[in-house]
């Protein structure tokens, strides 16, 4: 049987994805939305378009047998997959590709790779699952390197020890979401970390990112879970001490964990797990805008309640996810736990939104012992139309549109200017830059002192300048998520894309001690390139 093959040029399996009816209707229903002539679709990318530019180097023979220098894999990892990423995919455009891929099966291998790179002064970009959306997996556009090497960690894809006791795991950096949630499932426990790439994104990334996953509030970043790290640096390994808390000077993994591989190469993790969970609970709630059910999210994480889910959608995400005809914004609630039933926590949660003239049906908040509760009403409208969302990506660029997320967060006392200010910064530039569009708002994560909201812009683009279209737009929203005080990412990581905004959001004092931090670890400056601080 043939091997399951990813898209070289998109999100999921070759054999995913919506089908051509599927796409027509994407295509019917994005016409009538802008009042567009029909829409036609261009076809991805085969593997004979691309002609990848010769590698400009080899492996020594020592390594041979475990790098490949083949279209797909060079080409299925030279690009991440968000926006820009698919768009040049699709214009057949990869004039940067990685020269070969590694793939390490232990860390030994890894050491000789990272070894034989760094004496060579090639070029590392270690790779997850591939779903970086701000370039944060491609090769190096500058810098004298002799080459670039893609060293993909899926072969260190194993649970080493799990800890029952202590609630915890020695896991390898390469396992994918699913892979781990298999192996710790017989043991009765669970990461419960979902981010929306969970599919296609690995433990390693998840740290080397700061991803942010399945809960809403308290536990919201994988920071939250890591008790050690091991990692390798040109340099040597550095391996921090498992413990649950520790007051012992700076912590040697907070310097890891977001690095985005510009420090070492995380190989193996220490992570705090939870047992699975018996007990559900969960609400929608409408209100009339969203600035009031901003409010009800505020008095709810003040609260000290802390719902695994409390997202809350303005009235065109409702209306896009079907929860609604996009007549009220909506407040998606879920409360789970291994140990207790739910009902004072969702009482108490429906009461604050009462006091903010929330909607909603009380019979639906009930305690329930399985999982059909999160997947019925508007809830779970959501919760689909969430996890179909980067499926939906390859038809949107095929058909010509200009699609992005802005996710940042700001402090409560802030919120509604810096709200109102990015809404209409982003709605003024779509529209001088594409004519028409939709701007869309949702919070993914709340905090007691602040929510995170994440901006969503749809438009019509002008084929064959979809990308400049997008670039116009980025940096125009950009820029006001740092002009009104809010961070310029607070899940997808920086990345390439996003550097010229971190840079101006970091502190020069801890710009000095980062670079200086690289150096230490990584005096050749190979790894990642351009990704956090410039070689």
């Amino acid at each position: 049987m043939a091997e399951r093959r990813r898209k070289f040029w998109g999100w999921g399996y070759e054999d995913q994805g919506p089908s051509h009816e599927q796409r027509q209707r994407m295509a019917e229903r994005m016409a009538a939305r802008f009042g567009l002539p029909e829409l036609s679709f261009v076809a991805p990318p085969t593997e004979a378009e691309l002609n990848l530019r010769a590698p400009r180097v080899k492996p020594p023979d020592s390594l041979a047998s475990i790098c490949s220098t083949s279209t797909y894999e060079r080409a299925t990892r030279s690009y991440g997959r968000g926006f820009r990423d698919i768009v040049r995919a699709f214009r057949r455009y990869y004039p940067n590709p990685f020269d070969f891929v590694a793939f390490p099966r232990d860390e030994s291998d890894l050491i000789r790779v990272l070894e034989w790179c760094d004496s060579a002064k090639v070029a590392v970009s270690p790779y997850g699952g591939g779903s970086s959306v701000v370039g944060g997996v491609e090769p190096p556009a500058q810098g004298d390197y002799r080459g670039a090497v893609s060293i993909d960690l899926g072969k260190l894809d194993k649970v080493i020890e799990v800890d029952r006791v202590s609630r915890a795991a020695h896991i390898q950096a390469g396992v994918l979401g699913p892979a781990l949630e298999d192996q710790l499932r017989p043991h009765g426990l669970t990461l419960r970390h979902f981010p929306q790439s969970f599919e296609f994104s690995s433990v390693g990334g998840w740290i080397a990112t700061r991803s942010g996953g399945h809960f809403a509030t308290l536990y919201t970043h994988i920071d939250d879970f890591v008790e050690s790290l091991r990692v390798v640096t040109p340099t040597g390994v550095v391996e921090s001490r498992r413990l649950p808390g520790s007051g012992a000077g700076p912590s040697p993994d907070r310097m890891f964990i977001g690095s985005e591989g510009a420090l070492g190469i995380i190989t193996e993790a220490w992570l705090r797990l939870q047992d699975r969970p018996k007990f559900r609970a969960g609400s929608s709630v409408a209100f009339p805008d969203f600035v009031t059910g901003a409010k009800a999210v505020r008095a709810i994480s003040q609260a000290g309640l802390y719902p695994a889910n409390c997202r809350l959608l303005d009235p065109g995400e409702a209306a896009n996810a079907g929860a609604n005809q996009g007549d009220a914004a909506v407040l998606v609630l879920a409360y789970e736990s291994a140990d207790h039933p739910l009902d004072p926590w969702i009482k108490r949660t429906l009461e604050c939104c009462t006091d903010f003239g929330g909607k909603f049906n009380p019979e639906a908040a009930q305690t329930r012992t399985a999982t059909e509760g999160i997947r019925e009403g508007e809830g779970g409208a959501w919760r689909q139309a969430f996890l179909n969302a980067p499926y939906l990506m390859d038809a949107v660029v095929s058909m010509g549109m200009v699609s992005d997320t802005f996710e940042t967060s700001i402090t409560w006392d802030h919120f509604e200017e810096f709200h109102h200010q990015v809404m209409e910064t982003a709605r003024d530039s779509v529209t001088r830059i594409c004519g028409k569009g939709n701007v869309m708002v949702r919070f993914t994560h709340a905090y007691p002192d602040g929510p995170a909201p994440y901006y969503t812009v749809l438009a019509p683009g002008r084929r064959g300048s979809e990308l400049e279209q997008w670039d116009e737009i980025k940096a125009a929203v950009s820029d006001a998520l740092i002009k009104h005080g809010g961070t310029i990412t607070h899940h997808h990581a920086v990345g390439r894309y996003h550097r010229p905004w971190y840079d101006r959001q970091r502190p020069d004092g801890f710009a000095r001690a980062l670079k200086a931090a690289k150096h230490a670890l990584d005096p050749n400056a190979i790894l990642n390139p351009g990704v956090l601080i410039d070689p």
